[in-house]
Formats: structure tokens, sequence, C-alpha cells
């Protein structure tokens, strides 16, 4: 905990009587809610008599690693050799259910594994926090995210179904077990590799597996198509768009770094994390479905990075630069305020640079003549738009 959450947590504990008066009013108005998924007036009663705020949550809602740190500072970490090296031994050590669920799914070996090492550390960092009280504290304290409610009351209805409160344990943000599944994930995600009885995604690794393979299956995974490929910018390119079909990147001059020829078909995007001087990487279908598991593109290009070091293939051979001088977030922020004044962006305002604010800096690029268009937040691009 820092020093503002420290001094948020100790506010909090200083005004016990008001919070804990208006937390439980609060936790009260999901009554309805709660009655109309199918959880039972004594579930409910049960739970949230004995709940209790969490004042060590204030502020944890900004401070994930994969939204804030250079995307190659959290892959070099995510996606560490180490971490390679492991998803190595559980690929051999859970070689035949793995083989099993690729073929029910499409979803490769290496990308299962390669999850369940980025969400849990293969199972040794699944967190043992109440789930139920963390996502009632974190909705109590972030009432403008109405998702921690309905993940509070997702977690109930798991009560509803059966699965024991002792069981509903992971981190502080709500995720549980070896996939780190929030509720509404574990409701419709989360399957038995062998049948039958509940999915066991905190001690059954076939279950965690079958259950993050099933989440990418049902988000849209297609078979053999790799998420990222690193590629060379042909001369000829004119940066007139970011995202077209692979048959028109190859049919611009665009290859992989590593030979294979790119897949006949499938949307992508052309994705310079440095910059137009520096690496460039198609990014396929699959990628985005990664963000599905995880919004955030440092996850899915680190996930999909894993996955490739697991089984071997060579991964980010074009060296990186790095920025002498980083934007900072209100830097970035402004940037994403100077494309809505624009007319080019109308996201939200929080810093975070997804293909939707790239595609806009791409076309504030083109608006205003700079030749190479490649979508990167630089600090150009933000002078640019204030002289603009």
């Amino acid at each position: 905990m820092n020093r503002r959450q420290m001094l948020a947590a100790v506010s909090l504990l200083l005004a016990a009587p008001a919070w804990a008066d208006d937390f439980a009013v609060f936790l009260e108005s999901f009554r309805s809610s709660a009655l109309q998924a199918g959880v039972s007036g004594e579930i409910f009663d049960a739970v949230v008599a004995g709940l209790t705020l969490d004042p060590s949550l204030t502020g944890k809602r900004a401070a994930q690693g994969e939204f804030v740190r250079p995307l190659r500072a959290y892959v070099d970490d995510a996606a560490s050799n180490a971490r390679a090296a492991q998803g190595r031994t559980m690929t051999e050590k859970f070689a035949a259910p793995l083989r099993q669920i690729a073929a029910r799914t499409g979803v490769p070996p290496e990308m299962v594994v390669a999850l369940w090492g980025m969400e849990s550390d293969f199972g040794a960092s699944r967190g043992d926090r109440d789930v139920l009280r963390s996502l009632a504290t974190l909705a109590f304290l972030n009432r403008d995210n109405p998702v921690y409610a309905q993940e509070f009351v997702a977690g109930l209805a798991l009560l509803q179904k059966g699965l024991p409160r002792e069981k509903l344990r992971g981190s502080w943000a709500g995720a549980m077990g070896d996939p780190q599944f929030m509720p509404s994930a574990y409701l419709k995600y989360a399957t038995s590799f062998a049948g039958g009885a509940p999915p066991d995604i905190w001690s059954s690794g076939p279950d965690s597996l079958a259950s993050i393979a099933n989440f990418l299956q049902q988000s849209g995974w297609r078979p053999t198509l790799a998420p990222i490929v690193e590629t060379r910018v042909p001369a000829s390119f004119d940066y007139a768009t970011l995202r077209q079909d692979f048959s028109a990147w190859a049919q611009a001059g665009f290859t992989r770094l590593d030979g294979p020829p790119l897949p006949k078909s499938g949307d992508a995007m052309l994705f310079f994390p440095t910059g137009a001087n520096g690496p460039a990487f198609l990014l396929s279908e699959n990628f985005f479905v990664l963000k599905a598991y995880n919004f955030s593109d440092s996850y899915a290009f680190a996930g999909a990075t894993l996955a490739d070091k697991i089984v071997g293939r060579p991964v980010l051979r074009e060296k990186w630069p790095s920025e002498a001088q980083p934007l900072t977030l209100a830097e970035r922020e402004a940037i994403q305020r100077g494309l809505t004044s624009s007319g080019l962006y109308d996201g939200k305002i929080d810093g975070r640079f997804g293909p939707v604010t790239r595609l806009a800096i791409h076309a504030f690029q083109r608006k205003v003549g700079i030749a190479k268009a490649d979508g990167y937040p630089s600090r150009a691009v933000l002078d640019a738009l204030r002289a603009h």
C-alpha cells in the first residue's frame, strides 16, 4: 500500500461509524438485482450480514501494471524466459488433457498454458482474499463503475448454484482460481474437463486449462492464426491505412520476419510499439480475442509472446529503441483530448492507448500531412495537436 492509499485507509477507519452505515445501506441496494438473478433472500442476507469494507483496496483500481508500464518492460517480465521454461514443463505435464482440449476448441496448448502462467503463475499466485468482500468494497469505492456491482451479484449467484462460500477466494479485484475468472466469467466459461462435477478452477489443472480454452473459443478464437506477426515495413508503403486483410498486407509487400508467408486471410492491424522507426507487428483477430480475456494491449501482446516462447518460436527480433522523454499520463490524456476536439476520437480520456486511439492518431497524422502516419502517440503528435 502506498502513502496515498494508507492515508485514505486511515481516514476510512477514523470515520468507521459513518462509512459502516453507508456500506450496509449500499449493499442492501443490491437485493433487487440479486433476487432477479435467482439468488435467494437467505443467501443474500447471510452474505451481506457478514461483510465489512476492506480499506486496503482504496486506490487499487488505477494501479494495474499492464495499463501503466511501458510495453516492452511489461512484456519482458510477463513473458520472461523463466516463465516460458516453466510453461514448457507444464505443457509436458498436462500433455494428454491439452491435446484433447486443443481438439475440442482449436486453441493450441501453448496459448492456453501461456494465459495460465500470465494469470496465476501456473497456480502459484491465485490470491486468497474474500472475493465477495473485495467486490462489494470496490463497488462501494468506485460507484462510477457498475462492473464491480454486477460481479458481486454474479458471485452471489455462484453460491446459489451450490459453490461453497469458502471457494470464493482470489485477487483483490475479484478474480478467482488459476484462470483468474471473475464470477461472471466462471458462470459463462468455466468447464469441467471430465464433465459432471462443477468446474474446479482452484485445484484442478485440467479444469483450469479447459476453462481458459473455452473462454478463448467462445470469444471467437480462430485456429492456426497467430495473434501477433512480426513484420518489416516495405520502403514503398504509403501509410494510408493501418488496418486491412492479411492478403492486402501481403500484396503491399509485407512479410514475416521468420520466413513463413502471412496468413491468407483475416483482418490485421499494423502496430508500431515505438513508432515507425522501430519494430512493426501485424495484430490478427486472435490478438483481439486475447483482449477479451484482459482488455490491455500489453497483456495480449505478452500472452502471445509467451506462447511463442513456450514452443520455441522466434520473438521480438528487431531492436526496440527507447524514448528519451516518455509522455506522462497527463500528456497522454492531452493527446486524447486533442483528438476529441478534432472530431477523431470519442472514447475515454484515460491515457490508455489501444487500437481506437491509435487509429485516431493515424487519422490526425494523415490530416495534417505527416508522412509516416504510424498511429504512435509521440511527443511530435502532441505538439501538432496543440498547434492545430
